[in-house]
């Protein structure tokens, strides 16, 4: 467990290496490109006539200007007789004509050029910078794709489970509660029986009982049984403190519920979201009330034999919103009481499989 603990700490201290390093490279490049800069004489063409006439300047490199704002006019690079770098630049071809004749008389190493010329040095020092920059995003995003939960935001929270993982095998104590159920197991198992029929299934069926008597363990044991999907989330998952959030993972909730009828959508502990609207001090909670509002939307919008069957369980049925209890949603209830002597027999006999024990224990 303790190696476990470590890894995500050990990748913190990498990522936080390799950013350090890649704004060390970064500073570094600015740094030599600034320093680079200030070594380098910037003349106007008064002072690089001067300069000329005085025998300052060693060579001399002339560029036609690039672009719509300077054109005609040229750019001058070259060394002192210092060795130093300078700049400046040529209004005009008539100026530039001017100064070839000085440069002729001086012996100045004089270079012309066409057009525009890259060296090697100066396309890497251009591609440099934008490599780093997009190396650097590509990083973070990649870093950041299994954190990031920003496009999760209004996605549902209902957790998927398949198989028969737990089955009526693995409850005890409420023969009768199971019996009740054994029509949901059968329709889900067999829906064009019903549908042959015109008989129509419970769209809801609430689960109601004291804490700790087995209602979301009987819920996923009727999902096991009838073979088929089962969507877990608790009431509290939908509530967030941005309005509209709760609407939008009902909706994400019920839509991935459709795409895998049939199936069962178990939403626990609903009296978080599903209490009565216009109570409380200042008239409710939009967020909760809204959220509400689009369960009984998408509750009301199944058709009779969708292959969907909501089940709820709450300890605070008397605290619904009425809509929420209406025939066509949760018109079905299932009290689950505390089991008798032999049920708790069977309870114990249950948790008691896989288990050493003593044979002189009488349960």
């Amino acid at each position: 467990m303790a190696q476990i603990k470590k890894k995500p700490q050990q990748s913190r201290t990498g990522n936080i290496a390799i950013i350090a390093i890649i704004l060390l490279i970064i500073t570094t490049v600015m740094f030599y490109y600034n320093n680079d800069s200030d070594d380098i004489h910037v003349y106007n063409y008064t002072e690089l006539i001067a300069e000329l006439e005085s025998g300052s300047i060693a060579t001399m490199n002339t560029k036609p200007v690039a672009g719509d704002i300077n054109i005609g006019s040229y750019d001058v690079t070259g060394k002192l007789s210092d060795g130093s770098k300078y700049e400046s630049i040529i209004p005009n071809e008539f100026e530039l004509s001017k100064i070839i004749e000085e440069v002729t008389l001086q012996n100045v190493e004089y270079n012309p050029e066409k057009g525009d010329t890259y060296t090697f040095l100066s396309v890497l020092s251009i591609l440099i910078p934008i490599i780093i920059v997009i190396a650097l995003f590509m990083f973070l995003m990649r870093n950041n794709q299994g954190n990031n939960k920003a496009f999760d935001f209004g996605k549902s929270k209902a957790k998927l489970n398949k198989g028969k993982t737990t089955t009526f095998k693995n409850v005890a104590g409420v023969d009768e509660e199971k019996q009740e159920l054994e029509e949901l197991i059968d329709f889900l198992g067999n829906p064009k029986k019903y549908m042959e029929l015109g008989a129509r299934i419970p769209t809801g069926v609430l689960l109601v009982g004291p804490p700790g008597t087995g209602k979301t363990l009987l819920a996923r044991a009727v999902a096991g049984e009838a073979n088929v999907p089962f969507y877990s989330i608790s009431g509290s998952d939908f509530v967030e403190m941005f309005v509209g959030v709760g609407a939008s993972r009902v909706r994400d909730m019920f839509k991935a519920a459709r795409q895998n009828a049939p199936c069962i959508v178990f939403i626990d502990e609903i009296d978080a979201v599903g209490r009565q609207r216009g109570t409380g001090v200042g008239g409710g909670h939009d967020e909760r009330e809204q959220t509400l509002n689009q369960l009984l939307v998408e509750m009301d919008g199944f058709g009779s034999n969708s292959g969907v069957i909501v089940i709820a369980a709450t300890n605070r049925a008397d605290v619904l919103d009425p809509a929420l209890l209406r025939p066509g949603r949760f018109d079905r209830q299932i009290t689950i009481g505390r089991p008798d002597i032999r049920g708790r027999e069977a309870i114990l006999k249950v948790h008691a499989k896989n288990k050493k024990i003593s044979p002189k224990v009488t349960f």
